[in-house]
């Protein structure tokens, strides 16, 4: 059947089912994954969830990015406070009514007044964080280190090669438009929507990274990652929190 003037791309968010509360930018964003056995995921994940599985097994994402133009509702941003790096630690859920998203272990960002706020707000993980993020020789190279709890570091340095075009792999670990988190107890869903990746292939140039095994996942980016994937970025919107 020919595409038609409606045919959904691949990678493409569906509409919100409410109005956005917030939009912003993820921008020069590295996706580092690795597989690992559903049992040792599972007890990280909130009430209510499980692992999403890809050929049987779960996924970890280690992902360097910068934050840029963060704001409330649609294209308001905030001065300052929207523009920030971040590093963040993710697993892969679904829940009872098949909704597909990711769990956050830990997200590491060097503006104080976001992870105060996200921490308060959404019950997502945030940590302050020292970070730097700068395209060198072809790729890029981010250096972060926690400034509390044992302060681990991370560092992430690929080069950047040819467009790709995605996979069941590549879209099962970067199409994901919803959160799973747990506030007070009580797990929500969050959904959010954008483009598809403009995706290309990466190489590892160096890595030493210790979020993984504070997020309390010890041994698995000590192993070279199964897929490297980068990204100029894409805009997204999310929506209304809603109950599990």
């Amino acid at each position: 059947m020919p595409p038609t003037a409606s045919t959904t791309p691949p990678g493409q968010g569906p509409p919100l089912p409410g109005r956005a509360i917030m939009d912003q930018w993820w921008r020069d964003i590295t996706f580092l994954h690795w597989p690992v056995d559903p049992a040792r995921v599972a007890p990280l994940l909130p009430r209510g969830v499980r692992p999403d599985l890809y050929d049987g097994a779960a996924w970890v994402g280690l992902i360097p990015f910068r934050m840029v133009d963060a704001g409330v509702g649609s294209g308001h941003p905030m001065p300052w406070l929207g523009t920030f790096l971040e590093t963040n630690v993710r697993l892969y859920s679904t829940d009872d009514r098949g909704r597909r998203g990711v769990v956050f272990c830990s997200l590491d960002a060097d503006r104080l007044a976001v992870v105060a706020g996200a921490n308060a707000g959404f019950g997502v993980p945030y940590k302050w964080a020292r970070m730097s993020a700068d395209p060198v020789d072809g790729g890029w190279r981010y250096e972060m280190r926690r400034r509390t709890g044992g302060r681990p570091r991370s560092v992430i340095d690929v080069e950047v090669g040819e467009p790709v075009e995605p996979g069941p792999l590549e879209l099962f670990l970067t199409a994901r438009f919803g959160l799973h988190t747990s506030v007070l107890g009580r797990t929500l869903w969050v959904p959010n929507t954008h483009g598809p990746w403009p995706l290309r292939r990466a190489r590892v140039r160096e890595l030493h990274d210790e979020l993984v095994t504070a997020a309390g996942l010890p041994g698995v980016a000590t192993t070279a990652p199964a897929s490297v994937l980068h990204s100029p970025g894409v805009r997204t919107h999310f929506g209304m929190p809603q109950a599990l």
